[in-house]
């Protein structure tokens, strides 16, 4: 069976969210960018998109169960998705979290450890900030936490990232050094759902069972495990689309 693998980055309350201004990034690493306002959603339509979920009894997949499928052909339960994830910012603990802990719902989040910071900062809405070590070990009653590089989630231009770049050596360290904090240690997302070739091959021979992509479209039994496709999720997303991508 076919299942949707979504992706959300940030939310915000809709009196918060500009549609014309990208929201500055405020990490540990020294690395600035920002993030367009596509990758946000508002807070009202994640709950309305999270309870059309829970009123049609969708199975939030956890990765295990994904893993069992792909390698070992157990079935997926009926109306499977899978609720991703990526960069853990504030949003994920201010928002995403009590949403999913009320409706008893499993995610991924995607870390990138690099980035988290050493203690917890006071939740701004202006900006991207992301969270710290304790704080995602705060909620891991709801999340998966897995490999999103160390420090790696950069990129050269639009259509490269460093990871691209960089020697096998040099990737195979930061995945490792990233693998010391998440929970889900064979299981990775490519940064910008930027890769080639070379990092599928490496990611294999590491012994990652999963690699997602943002190539929107459903996951099907004959997927490649290491190239798995996700729906991101603008806020200018229709509720149609949406039922539409998870049915």
């Amino acid at each position: 069976m076919t299942f949707s693998t979504i992706l959300y980055h940030e939310m915000r309350e809709a009196d918060n969210l500009n549609p014309n201004r990208p929201s500055p990034i405020d990490v540990k690493q020294a690395y600035d960018d920002q993030l367009p306002a596509a990758l946000f959603v508002t807070l009202a339509q994640f709950k309305e998109q999270m309870q059309y979920l829970k009123d049609n009894n969708f199975h939030t997949l956890t990765l295990h169960e994904v893993i069992a499928h792909y390698y070992e052909g157990h079935p997926l339960p009926e109306n499977a998705v899978l609720l991703t994830f990526d960069d853990c910012f504030q949003s994920l603990k201010e928002y995403a979290y009590p949403v999913l802990k009320a409706h008893g719902f499993h995610a991924t989040a995607f870390v990138v450890t690099g980035w988290l910071h050493d203690a917890a900062r006071a939740f701004d809405p202006d900006l991207s900030i992301c969270l710290s070590k304790d704080e995602l070990r705060a909620m891991t009653d709801v999340f998966q936490y897995a490999n999103h590089t160390d420090q790696f989630h950069q990129r050269s231009d639009e259509q490269t990232s460093v990871m691209m770049e960089e020697s096998d050596d040099a990737l195979a360290h930061d995945l490792a050094t990233c693998n010391h904090f998440v929970t889900e240690t064979d299981v990775f997302a490519y940064p910008f759902g930027l890769f080639n070739d070379r990092n599928v091959a490496l990611l294999k021979k590491l012994g990652f069972k999963l690699a997602f992509t943002t190539e929107q479209a459903k996951n099907e039994p004959t997927t490649d495990p290491l190239r798995l496709n996700r729906y991101v999720i603008p806020h200018f997303l229709p509720f149609e689309q949406f039922k539409t991508i998870v049915n």
